[in-house]
């Protein structure tokens, strides 16, 4: 699983070639997602589907760029699954975690269809990052920690993080 989330790791920056603040947030992303679910005790096959969902989870971006001329979050979540499943069918993920892993990239920025612990914790970790690198201010952050964070290492982790 290791040797598979580094191979993983590659691609997604081979994909974001020469874009280091893409790279950057991808590996800051999975850092922290790494972090919450060890902190909440996720199961082997749970933390490797996290841990992979991290680093592809913005996998879509370019290729929105490229074929819309822009890359909201809706375009993210149509484009980022095809690139993700090759990527992962590439390093001989298993099917059954392929599909998980592309099933929440396509629904990362729709927070309604959190349905497990995974996609929960993405969540999470990509609000850490994204709060720090888009100066969301702290009502901003105590608001969306309210409603959107369920996870207790995810608020333990923002408390830290903001000293709130």
């Amino acid at each position: 699983m290791d040797k598979q989330i580094a191979l993983a790791l590659l691609e997604m920056m081979n994909r974001n070639r020469g874009d280091q603040k893409r790279i950057e947030h991808s590996l800051k992303v999975y850092g922290y997602a790494q972090l919450l679910g060890r902190l909440e005790g996720l199961t082997p096959e749970q933390q490797f589907i996290l841990e992979l969902t991290a680093v592809l989870h913005d996998i879509g971006i370019h290729v929105s760029e490229v074929k819309h001329g822009y890359s909201d979050g809706q375009k993210q979540e149509i484009e980022g699954p095809p690139v993700a499943r090759q990527i992962l069918e590439n390093i001989a993920v298993d099917p059954v975690v392929i599909d998980r892993v592309c099933f929440i990239v396509s629904k990362h920025h729709t927070f309604s269809a959190i349905d497990g612990i995974d996609f929960q914790l993405l969540v999470e970790a990509d609000f850490l990052v994204n709060a720090v690198e888009e100066e969301i201010s702290p009502e901003g952050i105590r608001r969306f920690v309210e409603l959107n964070f369920k996870s207790e290492s995810g608020r333990r982790v923002i408390e830290e993080l903001f000293g709130k």
